[in-house]
């Protein structure tokens, strides 16, 4: 906390407006989406550690299925794991690259056209009043038992990420998860779909292998096509990532780089 947020802040963006310029370089030049070479390279995750397509997605028109009425879900995606001043600080996720991805990815599916809902989804660390049984008490205690935040900062901890509360647009939905790991329990989410006959979802967002993993997996059992963007989510660890996406790429949904979803959409 000693940390001077202000100059964080300044390099942060720098950082993130640089990486969000080399991305768009590569589409430019043409850079095909791949998976990285070597296991080595795949465990400093982000971009690095998204798998080629599992076989049984191989065969499918991916640009036909993202044509088709789309939903997309920012998930926890907050200041609590973007500001040097956030519960989730430690795992500097300002660094690693989720966010220009995602704004990338918010933008591109705002100009397709066919995204018919914009959902941006909240994770609150603090949960003082939720439902809970005994072992939600226990391990909801846990995520704030060292917190050192101010009032001001606690009561912030779940806003929305600067970068993207400047994409948000009127009709777009605003809420938060309940449940342990899903935004489908207790929100307006299942109905939001179900009025707007969504087949598509898109996802970003963190945790990967928690709420990333938990929703994709939800939206598959419920007969919709999810499709993960990897560069745009993050495991607490960089090192954890590869595992997640290859799980997620095999069983539940097709895990695809920003730029090559910018690429199929436009």
């Amino acid at each position: 906390m000693a940390e001077d947020t202000r100059d964080t802040n300044v390099s942060r963006r720098g950082a993130m407006l640089g990486m969000a310029a080399a991305g768009g370089a590569a589409m430019m030049a043409g850079a095909p989406a791949r998976a990285a070479s070597t296991d080595e390279e795949r465990l400093k995750g982000g971009a690095r550690a998204i798998p080629e397509l599992a076989p049984h997605w191989q065969g499918l028109d991916l640009r036909e299925i993202l044509s088709r009425p789309a939903a997309y879900m920012s998930v926890s995606q907050v200041k609590s794991l973007y500001e040097p001043w956030g519960v989730q600080a430690a795992e500097r996720h300002w660094e690693r690259g989720s966010l220009p991805a995602t704004v990338r990815v918010a933008e591109a599916a705002r100009a397709a056209g066919n995204f018919v809902s914009f959902n941006w989804i909240g994770y609150p660390v603090y949960r003082p009043d939720h439902p809970k049984n005994d072992f939600d008490a226990a391990q909801y205690a846990s995520w704030t038992a060292a917190a050192t935040q101010t009032p001001e900062q606690a009561a912030a901890d779940n806003d929305l990420a600067d970068e993207l509360r400047a994409l948000v647009q009127p009709g777009d939905n605003e809420f938060s998860e309940v449940a342990l790991q899903s935004a489908w329990f207790g929100t307006p989410l299942p109905l939001e779909l179900t009025r707007k006959r969504v087949q598509t979802i898109v996802l970003t967002g963190i945790h990967l292998d928690w709420c990333i993993e938990g929703n994709a997996r939800i939206a598959r059992d419920n007969g919709y096509l999810p499709i993960v963007i990897g560069d745009a989510c993050g495991c607490v660890r960089p090192d954890q990532e590869a595992a997640a996406m290859d799980r997620i790429n095999a069983f539940f949904a097709p895990v695809i780089s920003s730029e090559e979803f910018v690429r199929l959409v436009s």
